[in-house]
């Protein structure tokens, strides 16, 4: 049965360490219409209001970058992500940056409180840092942290400002519930780039990782079978894909952390068209595209357009 599908479209790139991935989505849209594809004029086209113009100030929250834009980007995809699905609609969206996931996660949760959300992220990064641990302060590593409602003290390395903390008490609220999952009903999929204070946390709430040689020798049908098994009593699932978890020896640099001995684009297709097919699965987004970084030429954005028209197809049957 096919489903009822919205494009949303998100530019923010405000949590990221580097810039161009607010171009991204378009980036996707012009490989489809370079290769004459009708993806953007079949489907309604909503957008998130971002607040780039951040970007050119500095920010005082030094281990917490523009905390205070994500929470406004945060609220605007709870509100619009939870109305879409409220309207039996199913959001595949484009975002740029990985930070704001967290918002999609709170709309989901929003829209449905007493369901059991599962969360599939496929990526080369497990982006379960916190403003107390993070090396950087680039919030595009802590969104799992927001749904999981997780300052992971045990590993601190960080004083917060008190209104730093303040706005990450916010963030993690978002949409009234928190946490928005359980760390068992989380698997990651192809995350090889890692701090020890994820490390540790991934430790502590056993949260299962199936790297890229576990694909390969089990084979994805049987992971994906493994998945299936493991996430039995969620009664949704959402996958957030960033571009990162593919090889960039297989697709380009255009991505703003690229990281070696990654997924192909079609163990990638395999994964997507498998989530697609699940019933659960009430929302994918794909994320991280960065054109700027591309040395392919736009390389990264046509192989996201063709896993895009992969999900889509899949999604209509």
């Amino acid at each position: 049965m096919s489903k009822d599908i919205v494009l949303l479209i998100n530019r923010s790139e405000i949590t990221a360490g580097t810039r161009g991935a607010s171009l991204g989505p378009d980036a996707i849209v012009t490989a489809a219409r370079k290769n004459e594809k009708s993806l953007f004029g079949d489907y309604l086209i909503e957008e998130i209001k971002d607040v780039n113009y951040l970007l050119d100030s500095p920010t005082e929250y030094k281990y917490a970058k523009r905390i205070d834009g994500l929470l406004a980007v945060y609220n605007a995809l709870n509100d619009k992500v939870s109305t879409l699905l409220l309207n039996n609609k199913f959001p595949l969206i484009l975002a740029a940056d990985h930070g704001s996931a967290g918002g999609t996660i709170a709309g989901i949760k929003s829209a449905f409180p007493a369901k059991r959300l599962g969360i599939v992220w496929v990526d080369a990064h497990a982006d379960i840092h916190t403003p107390y641990t993070t090396p950087s302060g680039n919030m595009h590593g802590m969104p799992l942290a927001t749904a999981l409602n997780e300052d992971n003290l045990p590993c601190k390395l960080n004083d917060l400002s008190e209104e730093t903390i303040q706005y990450w008490e916010k963030l993690k609220q978002v949409g009234g519930i928190a946490p928005k999952a359980n760390a068992e009903d989380i698997v990651y999929i192809a995350v090889r780039d890692t701090e020890d204070q994820e490390n540790k946390i991934m430790d502590r709430l056993q949260i299962k990782n199936y790297p890229v040689a576990e694909l390969r020798t089990k084979g994805i049908s049987v992971i994906m079978n493994e998945i299936e098994t493991k996430l039995s009593d969620c009664d949704i699932i959402y996958v957030s894909f960033d571009v990162d978890s593919m090889d960039p020896e297989m697709t380009s640099h255009g991505t703003g952390t690229p990281v070696k001995n990654g997924i192909s684009p079609e163990e990638a297709n395999e994964i997507l068209i498998s989530f697609a097919k699940n019933k659960k699965t009430v929302c994918i987004e794909f994320v991280e595209v960065n054109p700027c970084l591309d040395e392919k030429v736009n390389k990264m954005a046509e192989v996201t357009m063709n896993l895009v028209e992969s999900v889509l197809d899949t999604l209509n049957d």
